[in-house]
């Protein structure tokens, strides 16, 4: 499948799966295209992403940065801006189980994508088992070869909606900014129950637009095998978050002007980034160029945009 083409079906994925109301997922068939081409877009990403790219849109904390930066000295001092691993330090922070109290655990992160994230945890808590598990075999391989630690720190590819793992088998589960890509998203919070031991914890940070939203609300009446203990709308701290990052001279611009391409694929990249990195839902309007380049084509100009940020936690009842 060429690239524009497998663009174009995760683009429109990503509109089914965000946009429709009140049913519960694409089916079937079209929810294996999706996965398929949505697999594709993150093998490609995997093999074109560099040391100090980020991971998700991010979040900014001035607390939260501070906590970082007494258990990893020099944090963000060096090829990162620390948004996205503020977004990954919350998701644990605010879980019932102290920070210190991992010894003995299972954590996976459903949705690792390059496994950047996932490091960044394991050194954060103590657990024994930190699995990262992503759709993108290029994600995992890479992944693997440059950050996996035998048993304590370990990469798997696999399908979120069909987890690899046993029931009752971990501790934790953390999903950051993926499930809005999951066609079948109650399939999804049922493999999470399975997979968690009684009494252990689901951390879910995504962005959701209206449908989205009623939907997972709904979902969440329905889990019976979940108790939803804490959720928060974390929108205006990952608003914070991109309008630094695109903020003149920020790391963000940088990284992208040290890259090294054709003149074209530049200028076509530093519009497409505005758009891939949450520039419009932070209120930053779109530059002439990007329209020009929407109304051309060359930019996709349909992407559901979200309307909220959003951090909720579940225990597993028994």
């Amino acid at each position: 499948m060429s690239t524009p083409k497998v663009f174009g079906e995760f683009a429109e994925g990503l509109r089914t799966i965000n946009l429709t109301r009140g049913v519960d997922g694409p089916g079937p068939g079209l929810g294996e295209r999706f996965k398929k081409a949505t697999g594709s877009v993150y093998d490609l990403a995997a093999a074109g992403s560099s040391k100090g790219d980020i991971w998700n849109w991010g979040i900014h904390d001035d607390a939260l940065e501070k906590e970082i930066r007494t258990r990893i000295p020099g944090f963000g001092r060096l090829d990162t801006d620390g948004f996205s691993e503020q977004m990954y330090y919350l998701a644990l922070r605010e879980l019932p189980i102290g920070l210190d109290a991992y010894a003995g655990t299972s954590v996976l992160e459903v949705g690792c994508g390059l496994g950047e994230g996932l490091n960044f945890l394991s050194r954060i808590v103590d657990a024994d088992r930190v699995i990262g598990l992503d759709l993108s075999p290029n994600a995992i391989e890479r992944a693997d070869t440059r950050l996996s630690r035998g048993t304590r720190l370990s990469y798997v590819q696999g399908d979120a909606e069909n987890l690899p793992f046993e029931d009752g088998e971990l501790d934790v589960v953390v999903n950051i900014e993926s499930s809005h890509t999951y066609p079948d998203l109650g399939r999804f919070l049922s493999e999470v129950t399975r997979v968690l031991k009684p009494g252990g914890h689901f951390t879910h940070i995504d962005s959701f637009t209206h449908a989205r939203y009623e939907q997972m609300t709904r979902l969440k009446q329905e889990a019976g095998g979940l108790e939803w203990i804490h959720e928060r709308d974390i929108s205006p701290l990952t608003r914070a978050a991109i309008r630094r990052r695109f903020a003149p001279g920020s790391l963000f611009h940088r990284s992208f002007a040290e890259k090294r391409m054709p003149v074209l694929a530049r200028v076509i990249g530093e519009q497409a980034r505005r758009g891939l990195y949450g520039a419009k839902f932070a209120g930053l309007p779109d530059t002439a160029l990007m329209r020009a380049l929407k109304k051309a084509g060359v930019l996709p100009s349909g992407s559901p945009l979200p309307d909220s940020y959003r951090h909720q936690i579940a225990r597993k009842k028994g």
